[in-house]
């Protein structure tokens, strides 16, 4: 017998977009709650809101249109999969759809990289949307990120944001 199958989000994501962060699946905090990254332990928001500068009182709406005014989309490389709990290990291979990255990616011609939330995230994308891909779409640079999820323990928070930093703000460190 399979776990339910778990569905996704639709992409956060404005027209004028140059990045698009990618996770894997949303977890069952993140279902539950219906945003992304809910997990109370999951660092990507305190590492958005530290380096985009979102004012610590702004909710999930404000911490969202603040990260979309900066240039990023978010979304996740999974449409829907049998996943029984949270952990991206659990992910029952025969079951993942991906999301329709061939529709998204030619609505936001200005998206000029991908950046990924941890090591799946990537591996999912290379092996089920990547080789239906046009190749100019093939060819976007694309960057794996160490992953915010609380599974993730062997950096601490100051690791992950810095590199984090690194990718998302090349100018603040001295990238210019």
């Amino acid at each position: 017998m399979h776990s339910p199958l778990a569905r996704g989000f639709p992409p956060l994501a404005r027209a004028d977009a140059h990045s698009l962060i990618l996770g894997s699946m949303p977890g069952q905090a993140s279902l539950q709650q219906q945003r992304y990254y809910a997990h109370p332990r999951n660092a990507f928001w305190p590492i958005i809101r530290q380096l985009l500068e979102v004012p610590a009182d702004a909710d999930y709406s404000r911490a969202g249109e603040v990260l979309l005014q900066h240039g990023f989309a978010l979304w996740d490389v999974l449409a829907s999969c049998h996943r029984p709990g949270s952990l991206d290990a659990d992910i029952k291979p025969e079951s993942v759809q991906a999301n329709d990255f061939g529709a998204f990616l030619p609505a936001h011609p200005g998206i000029v990289r991908l950046l990924f939330n941890g090591a799946t995230a990537q591996t999912l994308y290379r092996r089920h949307v990547l080789p239906q891909l046009p190749s100019r779409l093939q060819k976007l640079p694309q960057l794996r990120l160490p992953s915010t999820s609380p599974a993730h323990a062997a950096l601490t928070l100051q690791d992950k944001l810095r590199l984090w930093q690194q990718a998302l703000m090349p100018e603040l460190d001295g990238g210019q």
